[in-house]
């Protein structure tokens, strides 16, 4: 089943490319519900980029979750349009139940305002076999709040990932 959202985000476009590459973002976006530590030697890059990322997930800072493997992608589209994907998925813990996982973050110009405003379209696709309905509406939940926390976060980004802080990769 497949969970959405299409939102009009109010950043440039390539803000937002960068931060859905930053870790910092994806733990923001994630809160207050679900909390994410790094598994890596290292923690969390700063950037994101074609890599694979473990992670440890709590439900409210407290009940765990089990682990996730983050497996990103990027693909550029002939019409301009970037594409995140997460192939990653859940490895252990209450989310393994979840046999299918495809996250996908799209970016692209909101035609009205092409250098200020962001369409950005969120979906994920996921199975956890006869549970399917139960995760979906879960997951549904979930994308509802990580909508409202993207749209307060994303006027800071032009800033937090303008062209003099941006770390490269840009596509």
């Amino acid at each position: 089943m497949r969970v959405r959202l299409n939102l009009l985000l109010d950043c440039p476009p390539d803000a937002a490319w960068e931060a859905v590459h930053s870790p910092a973002v994806f733990q923001a976006v994630s809160g207050p519900i679900t909390t994410a530590q790094s598994l890596e030697a290292d923690g969390f890059p700063d950037r994101w980029a074609d890599t694979e990322h473990r992670v440890r997930l709590r439900m409210l800072g407290l009940l765990p979750m089990g682990t996730q493997l983050i497996a990103l992608r990027d693909e550029t589209r002939a019409d301009g349009t970037r594409i995140v994907h997460d192939e990653g998925g859940p490895l252990t813990g209450a989310m393994s139940i979840v046999s299918l996982w495809h996250h996908r973050m799209a970016i692209s110009p909101d035609p009205a305002a092409p250098d200020s405003r962001t369409r950005f379209r969120d979906a994920l696709d996921v199975g956890a076999g006869v549970l399917t309905p139960v995760v979906w509406f879960g997951f549904w939940v979930f994308w509802q709040l990580r909508a409202q926390q993207l749209r307060r976060l994303a006027p800071g980004w032009a800033v937090q990932f303008g062209p003099a802080t941006s770390a490269g990769g840009r596509s």
